[in-house]
């Protein structure tokens, strides 16, 4: 596992008890846009430092063969985006999924998001798959069809950026749907244990990775969904809210 505390910004007073958040890193930000926006680890740093939390980051890019730490030894686990599909031949797959099931079972809180989402979904005995809907980039809406303990609002429904082709088509049996879209009907789980939560949209990225994300896609997403796409950053956004939540 590669250790060491991403970036916090200085006038921050590390708090008495820091939680370590392990981030497993299932991917890598596209090569064409790496050199300006960097890696996925330090967006999430950036997303939860700027919400106010004082937290220390351990990073196992597990996509790079980086060792699996013992889920049940972790304060708190995140599961990154991947540019992998979880039907795919990765050698890095199984272990993964026994390392969602040992995490869940051992009641260790765990978050996944998009990939993550996914992973933690088919892992734990969803069906997951790449929609015929095709891509959804840009700012999506999405409505709360319940409020578990960390979303704590009035707001009725939540608009994030996304990125993906594949969506939980069925999810587990252990899990509740909270977040749904026409789109992505299955955007948000919150699982029985109480411990696991995951989302199919990125609170971590800022509104110029998601354009760029989106204008990476043309050629291979429809014009109409890519410009649809480019609009849509118009909408509020509701990133900071769910980092905080």
């Amino acid at each position: 596992m590669r250790r060491g505390r991403l970036h916090r910004p200085a006038n921050r007073a590390k708090p008495a008890a820091t939680m370590k958040l392990t981030i497993i890193q299932a991917g890598e930000v596209p090569a064409a846009l790496r050199p300006k926006f960097g890696p996925y680890p330090p967006m999430f740093a950036r997303m939860f430092d700027e919400a106010g939390f004082g937290f220390e980051y351990d990073t196992a890019p597990i996509f790079e063969g980086a060792a699996f730490p013992d889920p049940g030894r972790l304060d708190a686990i995140l599961i990154t985006g991947s540019a992998a599909g979880v039907y795919e031949d990765h050698a890095w797959l199984p272990p993964l999924r026994e390392f969602i099931r040992g995490a869940y079972a051992a009641g260790t809180p765990m978050l996944g998001i998009c990939f993550g989402h996914q992973v933690m979904a088919d892992a734990l005995g969803g069906d997951v798959r790449k929609s015929e809907k095709g891509w959804g980039l840009g700012r999506h809406t999405y409505a709360l069809r319940s409020h578990p303990g960390p979303f704590a609002t009035n707001l009725p429904a939540l608009s994030i950026g996304c990125s993906h082709q594949d969506q939980v088509i069925v999810p587990p049996a252990e899990a509740e749907v909270f977040l749904a879209s026409d789109f992505t009907p299955n955007a948000g789980l919150v699982y029985r244990n109480g411990r696991a939560l995951s989302l199919q949209p990125h609170p971590e990225f800022l509104d110029d990775y998601v354009l760029a994300l989106a204008e990476l896609r043309r050629g291979k997403a429809p014009d109409e969904v890519v410009d649809r796409a480019v609009a849509s950053i118009a909408t509020e956004s509701h990133a900071r809210d769910v980092a905080v939540w």
